[in-house]
């Protein structure tokens, strides 16, 4: 049985396979040089890239294409060679707690939660964190059809 495939998908998949190809060299080429995978480069190249060298996984995972999971994964090796740091492991766990209390304390008020969302960043909190928060006092935002 042969599949009839048009013009634009043979030049689709000859694209994928070139794309394939060339990812395979470098792969091979960086590997050999600096000791890293082209999929390494490229988390460590995004990292580079944001600001002041720091970006979260969720943020990383959308640049590169793979899921947060994938880059805690990525990201393993690397930091136990001391290529890249987490965070997440030096903040101040009380600092943090009471970060995310003063957002909670602030939703349940009249007062702006701008300042205190600035406040739980520079402490480290993390996005999902903040966000947990305003869920847990706004609740989660639900669509209603409409016909």
């Amino acid at each position: 049985m042969k599949i009839k495939i048009t013009l634009a998908q043979n030049f689709a998949l000859t694209l994928a396979d070139a794309a394939h190809n060339v990812e395979r060299r470098l792969d091979m080429s960086l590997g050999a040089i600096r000791g890293i995978s082209y999929a390494e480069y490229r988390l460590l190249k995004s990292l580079g890239d944001a600001p002041q060298s720091r970006a979260s996984r969720v943020d990383l995972a959308h640049q590169i294409g793979i899921t947060p999971s994938g880059i805690t994964r990525a990201l393993r090796p690397l930091e136990k060679l001391g290529v890249v740091k987490t965070v997440k492991a030096e903040r101040d766990a009380a600092a943090v707690s009471k970060a995310l209390a003063a957002i909670a304390d602030a939703c349940r008020s009249d007062r702006n939660v701008m300042p205190t969302i600035v406040d739980a960043a520079k402490a480290y909190c993390t996005e999902q964190e903040i966000c947990d928060v305003l869920r847990e006092v706004f609740g989660q935002h639900q669509d209603r059809p409409e016909f």
